[in-house]
């Protein structure tokens, strides 16, 4: 329920923007007691790429620039931003891959511009295979086109764009800084999240109350929870998340080449190889660099990060090269990999130019890793509340859509409360967050479900189902629309 606005004041109010309404509220009830929280329109906790997305949509559309809005982030958001002079051979190990369909909508909001272009790789191509069975497929978009239909200069080339999430973070922070208008609370932690009182000066009976770290309070008429997968704001609402781990955690680490790629400087290629334990994937940096995702078994990730650096590099080298069989014995040494490998390599015979370029070097203090887990929200709204990326899902890094769901999340919702401005309703109500929910909750699931069974799908070494799954995959290589339908799918309807 909105705050209660006298008859008299209806009337001089009734044709300016909502957010006007919240000010002269909040000056009227400011000098009234010293617990009235300040009131906003949109209240957002959690200051990552989905969160910055939807506030500086939220801030760019004449339509929602009025609303009153701000930003809770437990981190210092300006310590953490990327240095325009950040050197080209020194890179952050936690990157995504950023569909074109995301690039767009960073573009339509002003963000793009703001990004470290020199800092960002477009890739062509991605080669995936079967780890047992050696069976592969190609994806780019020449080879997913019919052989007479030849690329026309309109034609997508690019599948996706490797970029640091510090890039995408600095990037949605200067656009918001140049458009204004947001107040932003850093390095505040939520304390807690409570429903308002009524009282005599404003109704806050069905508006979450969010007190901060600081000794601030912020009445929201809607409260955005782009706060993690341990969301305050989900637990607020009492919206249970679903799901379970994986056991299996995510390698990264910032990789240095011994040259820029098989493709060279314009062709960039991206490679996954699926292991039962977990797929390893390389992804293109600029130049010579390159990200790592290995996911594997705790233990065997504990190995990977105790390793020293030669050994380490060994290790990659051998994840896309030496045999699964091979790979197990290999974790079990505490060291001297790189010795063991070489010795087997000579025995392995490989088509140098089928695998990532070989490793040179790992940046120093860039190997880490993280549980891998599926959650899924029941629900990403309740009265007075949305929940967009991480918050509402988490999902297997094998697709590399994680970010970009949480894009599509920001999307979306602006344009939900775009709509509700538009028709006059009450942003933060159940029936007008309705359309956020039926647009994004399906298309995520069916997301989630994909990556779910590619990861179990590829998790056993049994012959039966190795040899289906290899006949598949071989099928899909061989067809060039159904690759075209599937590459359009990932790259968000591209």
């Amino acid at each position: 329920m909105p705050p209660r606005i006298p008859v008299a004041s209806r009337r001089l109010l009734s044709s300016r923007p909502l957010s006007f309404t919240i000010v002269e509220l909040q000056r009227r009830s400011a000098s009234s007691s010293a617990t009235t929280p300040e009131v906003y329109d949109v209240v957002c906790v959690g200051g990552g790429p989905a969160g910055l997305s939807l506030l500086t949509s939220l801030r760019a559309s004449p339509v929602t620039s009025a609303l009153k809005v701000a930003l809770v982030e437990g981190q210092d958001l300006y310590k953490s931003r990327l240095r325009s002079d950040a050197p080209l051979d020194s890179f952050s190990n936690r990157c995504s891959s950023l569909t074109p369909a995301s690039v767009r909508n960073l573009q339509e909001i002003g963000a793009w511009n703001h990004v470290n272009h020199a800092r960002v790789q477009a890739y062509q191509e991605m080669q995936v295979w079967d780890g047992v069975s050696d069976a592969r497929i190609s994806f780019d978009w020449d080879s997913a086109r019919p052989l007479l239909s030849p690329r026309k200069p309109t034609q997508p080339t690019t599948i996706a764009y490797m970029i640091e999430n510090v890039n995408t973070t600095t990037a949605l922070l200067s656009r918001l800084s140049e458009l204004g208008g947001v107040d932003i609370f850093s390095a505040s932690r939520v304390e807690s999240i409570e429903l308002g009182a009524d009282t005599e000066q404003l109704d806050l009976s069905s508006w979450p109350i969010v007190t901060l770290s600081n000794g601030r309070t912020l009445a929201a008429r809607l409260l955005v929870g782009a706060d993690g997968a341990n969301s305050p704001v989900r637990t607020f609402a009492g919206i249970a998340s679903r799901g379970f781990d994986y056991n299996r955690h995510g390698v990264v680490a910032s990789l240095k080449l011994e040259g820029p790629g098989w493709g060279g400087p314009n062709h960039k290629i991206a490679y996954q190889r699926f292991l039962p334990t977990g797929p390893i994937a390389m992804l293109p940096l600029p130049g010579d660099m390159a990200t790592l995702v290995w996911s594997t078994t705790p233990e065997r990730a504990a190995t990977l990060k105790s390793l020293a650096p030669n050994d380490f590099v060994a290790m990659v080298n051998a994840g896309f090269r030496l045999s699964p069989t091979e790979l197990e014995y290999l974790h079990t040494l505490p060291s001297g990999q790189e010795e063991e490998i070489a010795w087997r390599e000579k025995h392995t015979r490989v088509d140098e130019r089928s695998v990532p370029m070989r490793v040179a070097s790992v940046q120093q203090g860039t190997v880490a890793s993280f549980p891998l887990r599926m959650r899924h929200a029941d629900t990403y709204t309740g009265e007075r509340v949305a929940l967009v990326g991480d918050a509402a899902h988490t999902i297997h890094p094998l697709a590399g859509q994680g970010l970009n769901q949480g894009q599509g999340d920001a999307a979306s919702l602006a344009q939900t409360i775009s709509e509700a401005v538009k028709s006059g309703q009450d942003i933060g109500s159940t029936l007008a967050l309705e359309s956020y929910n039926s647009d994004r909750y399906a298309e995520n699931n069916t997301m989630l479900g994909v990556c779910d069974k590619l990861h179990r799908l590829y998790s056993t070494e049994a012959w039966p189902v190795v040899g289906l799954r290899s006949v598949g995959l071989r099928a899909v290589d061989a067809m060039g629309p159904l690759k075209g339908f599937l590459m359009g799918r990932a790259a968000g309807g591209s």
